[in-house]
């Protein structure tokens, strides 16, 4: 990221909070939000960075919609360089999706107007461009539903992602070995062409890497593709955190969202127990606990009763498998904040492969029972060396999409066949867990889920509007070498 001096960072921040001005004046009239992709400067243990957002007309980050409001904004491209948002979690026209194997992208000075019915709950935008999202391309988008209207609980946004003082140019070569592809030139137009198998050096096998690299001898997972310079909740890291007020005794929505392009965490409340409501957000069986995972992607919103006693509660996200660690502080009013380092004292345990939480989650609206017409396996591979990721041993550009008919069943199931944990997102759809690595069960209702390494995940839901859909893991170095197909919807 490009370093500034504090005087410079100062000057930047003026400048940018001007310049948001004059779009939201210009859009006033149109009735629509207004959203700028543009740049901002942000503080970064005691530096100071230039990273991406996305700019409301308020000049802060993110959107909110109360309850009945349509998403109508007007989108502007404030960079000098082309870009896409895609609304994660929603379900608009596949028009209005945000992704570049169907909607163009949106060039310098471009402004695009969206309007669609949005679904209540915890969501977030961001670029479908991998290095504008390591670049910090994304914000929260919170859907309130009239239950949160008319329920007396505060309620508290916790944006995660991780963040390094180099480009994200930088960051993918260092992990992919400059291999990756350049998502703003997706041809949706263009066949597909031959499989891994057409590959030199590839052979039979080139469909699994990952079972190569076991029969080499390792059994180890794969964790944290990358080390960031730092992990930041709302934009801030523990030596800085964001202090929230709250109610001494009160009631809190947490609304979690890991927009981490590599990095999952752990969701701790420390000796405070919380209530798991609602995941990607869709509402849950109440699950009772301290601590609770996120892979990258996915949103969780917990409800904490505040101790009466009055004492700042640290939130924490702790990095799988390392020890560093962000979060934010729920402080009343006259609490001594305490200071935390950004380091535990040992490694975090890996969120990859722990599967307790999924399988012990209960959606409170599952799908309807009806007979599985279409289901599939769908072959993740993959390896650190060399660093390729597949899906059914195809990359992007030799995609042979998945099939389905609008309104049908599916099941699809993930095999991981890759030493690493894969969070799979589905454009378009909303779908059910229904078996994790063999055990059958009623699950969550999600957008994203974790396959864990050398397992398998299945996910059942039906088939929407008649359009390609983008399929793909959500750990941005993955996405960006291969693991990326459309799920092809006919009519």
């Amino acid at each position: 990221m490009t370093q500034f001096s504090r005087r410079g960072f100062l000057a930047a921040s003026a400048a940018t909070a001007a310049s948001l001005i004059v779009p939201a004046r210009a859009r006033a009239d149109s009735g629509a939000m207004a959203l700028s992709a543009t740049t901002r400067v942000i503080e970064v243990n005691g530096r100071a960075a230039t990273v991406l957002g996305l700019a409301n007309a308020q000049g802060g980050f993110g959107l909110t919609l109360e309850p009945g409001q349509r998403f109508r904004t007007d989108l502007t491209n404030s960079l000098d360089f082309e870009t896409i948002v895609h609304w994660h979690g929603q379900i608009p026209p596949n028009a209005q999706d945000g992704v570049p194997n169907t909607n163009p992208t949106l060039k310098p000075g471009e402004t695009r107007a969206y309007d669609f019915a949005p679904r209540p709950g915890t969501f977030w935008m961001h670029s479908h461009i991998p290095e504008q999202e390591i670049g910090l391309l994304a914000a929260p988008l919170i859907v309130r539903s009239k239950e949160d209207a008319a329920t007396d609980r505060q309620e508290v946004v916790m944006f995660l992602h991780d963040f390094a003082f180099r480009s994200p140019q930088e960051v993918l070569a260092e992990v992919s070995g400059s291999t990756a592809m350049d998502h703003s030139t997706m041809d949706h137009s263009a066949p597909p062409r031959g499989g891994m198998e057409d590959m030199p050096g590839m052979g039979g096998m080139g469909q699994m890497p990952g079972m190569m690299g076991m029969m080499g001898g390792s059994m180890a997972m794969d964790l944290n593709d990358f080390d960031f310079d730092a992990y930041l909740a709302n934009d801030r890291t523990l030596d800085d955190p964001d202090v929230i007020a709250v109610e001494r005794g009160g009631r809190v929505r947490l609304r979690v969202i890991n927009g981490a392009s590599m990095t999952a965490f752990w969701i701790d409340l420390g000796t405070v127990a919380g209530r798991l409501v609602a995941v990607d957000g869709e509402p849950v069986v109440p699950l009772v606990g301290m601590r609770f995972s996120a892979a990258p992607a996915q949103r969780l919103d917990i409800e904490i009763d505040l101790p009466a006693d009055g004492i700042a509660l640290p939130v924490l996200a702790l990095r799988e498998g390392a020890r560093e660690r962000t979060g934010i502080i729920l402080a009343p009013k006259g609490a001594e904040v305490p200071k935390l380092a950004s380091l535990s004292e040992v490694d975090h345990p890996p969120v990859s492969g722990d599967m307790t939480q999924e399988l012990a989650l209960r959606a409170v609206s599952p799908l309807a029972e009806r007979p599985v017409q279409n289901g599939q396996m769908v072959m993740l591979s993959g390896s650190m060396q060399p660093y390729l990721w597949t899906i059914n041993g195809r990359v992007w550009e030799n995609r042979i999409p998945v099939a389905a008919k609008s309104g049908e069943r599916v099941e699809l199931m993930f095999h991981n066949m890759s030493m690493m944990a894969h969070p799979m997102h589905l454009h378009g759809h909303v779908f059910q867990v229904v078996e994790v690595n063999g055990t059958r069960f009623s699950g969550a209702m999600r957008d994203t889920v974790h396959v864990p390494a050398m397992g398998s995940v299945t996910v059942a839901f039906d088939a929407g509007e008649a359009a390609p859909w983008m399929l793909h893991c959500h750990q941005m170095g993955h996405l960006a070498t291969g693991m990326m197909t459309e799920l092809a919807v006919s009519a």
